[in-house]
């Protein structure tokens, strides 16, 4: 099977477009036949390909996508994540609507009324796309910072080991049907009291 380049995709796509089109159902068969023989593309992808005329727009590029937020609740957004201690975007979407009358009302933020409608009115995933590119430069997952825990906490308790009680450990000196006894006892009087 012969693969052709885009552009030569593209050609043939826009020359068989207009036949495709004009065709009725037998013809419009045997011209996928056709196509598909010389592209090597699956028959859907190019029943797909055939009906769009190609997709594209009429400077050759694909698609374009209307940008919805700016800059602005983009930045805003960012403020409000490090504020959050970096949580994922299904975390931060239900928070944002306290976050920022909490962050407007002591200073730390001020927006436009349109930017501060878009970032109420930002999805979860649009959430963690927009502060993809954030969390690449923030290190790491860019998930949430971890200190260490401090000297205190490590200090406070020692750990006890086996080895400290001896030979034994002091609830395996008892036999089993004692341990279990005493469980069944307990959770019958709390089926009593309760």
């Amino acid at each position: 099977m012969r693969r052709v380049s885009m552009a030569t995709r593209d050609e043939l796509v826009a020359a068989v477009a207009e036949r495709y089109a004009r065709s009725d159902r037998a013809e419009r068969g045997r011209i996928l036949d056709e196509f598909v023989a010389v592209t090597g593309h699956h028959r859907k992808h190019a029943m797909r390909l055939v009906r769009r005329g190609g997709g594209r727009d009429d400077d050759g590029s694909g698609r374009h996508r209307r940008r919805v937020y700016d800059a602005a609740a983009r930045a805003a957004l960012v403020v409000m994540w490090e504020a959050s201690d970096r949580v994922c975007g299904k975390r931060l979407r239900p928070l944002l609507p306290v976050l920022v009358d909490a962050m407007e009302r002591h200073g730390h933020l001020d927006l436009t009324p349109e930017v501060r409608a878009g970032v109420l009115a930002m999805g979860a995933a649009t959430i963690d796309r927009a502060l993809r590119d954030v969390r690449e430069k923030a290190g790491g997952s860019g998930t949430r910072r971890r200190a260490p825990p401090s000297a205190a906490v490590r200090r406070s308790v020692p750990v006890r080991t086996f080895s400290d009680w001896g030979t034994r450990h002091p609830a395996s000196s008892r036999p089993t049907w004692w341990r279990t006894a005493g469980r069944r006892r307990a959770a019958a009087s709390c089926r009593r009291s309760c």
